[in-house]
């Protein structure tokens, strides 16, 4: 099974993310984030398929969401709004993104993605 790689080149967690599905042989199609924002219909996929609440797909520690004051609108925010929000620029999405037919992995935490193998 192929799984896209959401990330940013040049982050360092997205850059360790991709050398662990290289080292473990896991076939993916790596897309850029902010290049290829995902759009708001796929991130709507992604938040049901994951079962996660939509405030975890926000990338709370980068520039942009402190720029923008995301934590009140991320708290108060319907979800409409929401994935407007993060529609609209990549590194306002948390990074890296795995996603597979039944899955979906926020963030890189090796523990989480050794469950793909």
């Amino acid at each position: 099974m192929k799984y896209l790689f959401l990330n940013y080149p040049k982050c360092s967690t997205c850059i360790k993310a991709r050398k662990w599905l290289e080292a473990n042989g896991i076939d993916f199609e790596s897309r850029h984030i902010v290049e290829n924002n995902p759009t708001k219909e796929e991130l709507r996929e992604y938040i049901k398929k994951s079962g996660m609440p939509i405030k975890k797909f926000f990338n709370t520690s980068g520039i942009l969401y402190r720029e923008m004051n995301l934590k009140e609108k991320v708290a108060e925010g319907n979800t409409e709004e929401l994935l407007d929000i993060l529609a609209s620029n990549g590194m306002i999405v948390k990074r890296p993104l795995l996603i597979g037919e039944s899955t979906v992995l926020i963030g890189f935490k090796e523990a989480e993605w050794e469950k793909i193998k």
